[in-house]
């Protein structure tokens, strides 16, 4: 046997595969061993024992803590066959182990792979020396990596199933969009720059809340770089999705405020009890407060922490003159005491209902019984109410499905686009109604009006988006 040549193999694998040296020298003592064993049939474990120096190569077997006068070639080929067997197996129990040590401290780390395949809509990638996987659920939707593609991820779980080592890798999560600032911004790195919040869809659109511990950083300006150079390589590393970046306030009102924008807002009530604040907009800035299908204000609630309803003042208005009417309907409630309500956020019959009569009883200092006749109305104006909401909303679906049906015989008939705006136009005049007390909201809303409906009829009648990021 080739001592020097083996020691060789064992550095060579030991280099390549990040193994400890001596961890190979302990499994070819142990292959030995099982080889001795195998030879002359023994089930002792503690027979025989087997040293490799780890300079010369040489190799002593001892049986029961006599020398072996016999050499491995003595073996035979069924022992050489469960010395080689033995030692496979033993270093690919010590690949495992050291691929699970190494991987398991670089948990939330951006590494940059190599893709190969596709399993079952899981990307499979190389990493270094081991190969990992991103689930669809993980992946950025409508995103394809080819095989060789360069595949910029995140670690995101490193986990032993089975004898595998189970790498997966994301690109979905939040704490990539987190890193990739870290890489991009050193103040963020450097931890001048926090970012206090963060709520994503991936591929669509993020919001990230930051701050900064020094008064003379701009945290929102350092994060966009000039002329929005740092930002802009994010931006290209997700494939165009918008990411808002806003400054972390610690009022709830001025966070809410800050997250809603580009759209301006008129006021904000908040509902502590609730967990639920109430934002006034204009009219023409409610497309932009609610986004492209409910998006931007549903990742303010998420950023936030609070469920966000969405009103115009005309919508907020009706929706406290619908409770002071109720509320005032019970002998000895005020204005004063409705107003008192008001402060608390609580602006609607809905909200009303949902408090409980605790809090009526503390906040109006109404005896139990009064408690729960007021309960009683809110409870049945309540249920008006939303029957009146629903029978609007289906009057608006019942709308826009005419403004289809009359696009779609313009087309066939080829009328002109003027035309059909006139005629659209004239269709929306007959068939005004009142819009909805419910409001717009976004996750946790009460009733909400559906920002659907209203940017497909604007696509109809040529009107944008309502959506605007700030990159």
């Amino acid at each position: 046997m080739n001592t020097a040549e083996m020691l060789r193999i064992l550095d060579s694998i030991a280099r390549d595969r990040n193994i400890d040296r001596s961890l190979l020298l302990s499994d070819l003592e142990q292959a030995m061993v099982s080889a001795a064993r195998k030879y002359f049939n023994t089930i002792d474990a503690d027979e025989f024992t087997c040293t490799v120096d780890p300079m010369s190569g040489e190799m002593a077997l001892f049986r029961r803590g006599e020398p072996v006068a016999m050499k491995p070639n003595d073996f035979g080929r069924i022992a050489a066959q469960t010395f080689k067997q033995v030692m496979i197996q033993r270093f690919r129990d010590d690949e495992r182990n050291s691929i699970l040590d190494e991987f398991s401290k670089r948990v939330g780390e951006i590494v940059t792979g190599t893709a190969q395949r596709y399993e079952g809509g899981a990307l499979v990638a190389t990493i270094d020396r081991a190969e990992a996987f991103m689930p669809r659920s993980e992946q950025i939707p409508g995103e394809q990596f080819a095989a060789g593609d360069r595949v910029r991820c995140l670690i995101l779980d490193v986990r032993e199933v089975g004898n595998q080592v189970k790498i997966v890798l994301s690109r979905g999560h939040e704490d990539f969009i987190k890193r990739l600032f870290e890489v991009e911004v050193p103040e963020v790195a450097e931890r001048i720059i926090e970012v206090k919040a963060m709520a994503r869809e991936a591929g669509f659109r993020t919001k990230l809340a930051v701050s900064s511990v020094d008064s003379k950083v701009d945290a929102v300006g350092a994060c966009v770089g000039v002329r929005g150079s740092r930002i802009k390589n994010i931006v290209d590393e997700l494939n165009g999705e918008k990411i808002d970046i806003v400054r972390w306030n610690e009022s709830s009102q001025i966070l809410i405020q800050n997250s809603l924008k580009p759209a301006e807002v008129e006021e904000i009530s908040l509902c502590f009890e609730l967990g639920r604040a109430t934002v006034v907009v204009r009219d023409d800035q409610l497309s932009l407060a609610i986004g492209k299908r409910g998006q931007n204000v549903r990742l303010a609630a998420r950023l936030t922490g609070w469920d966000i309803d969405i009103l115009t003042p005309e919508e907020f208005n009706k929706g406290l003159e619908i409770m002071s009417a109720t509320l005032q309907e019970e002998e000895g409630i005020t204005e004063e005491m409705v107003g008192r309500l008001a402060a608390l956020g609580m602006v609607s019959v809905f909200d009303i209902e949902e408090v409980g009569m605790e809090v009526l009883r503390e906040e109006l200092e109404l005896d139990e019984e009064a408690a729960q006749r007021v309960m009683a109305r809110a409870g049945v104006r309540a249920k008006e109410v939303a029957e009146q909401q629903q029978r609007e909303k289906e009057e608006k679906e019942r709308l826009r499905r005419e403004q289809e049906e009359l696009a779609r015989r313009m087309l066939e008939e080829g009328v002109a686009p003027e035309a059909g705006d006139e005629a659209a136009a004239a269709i929306l005049g007959a068939s005004s109604f009142e819009a909805p007390a419910g409001g717009a909201g976004g996750e946790g809303a009460g009733v909400p009006t559906s920002a659907d409906d209203e940017q497909r009829a604007a696509d109809i009648l040529g009107g944008g988006s309502g959506d605007n990021a700030s990159s």
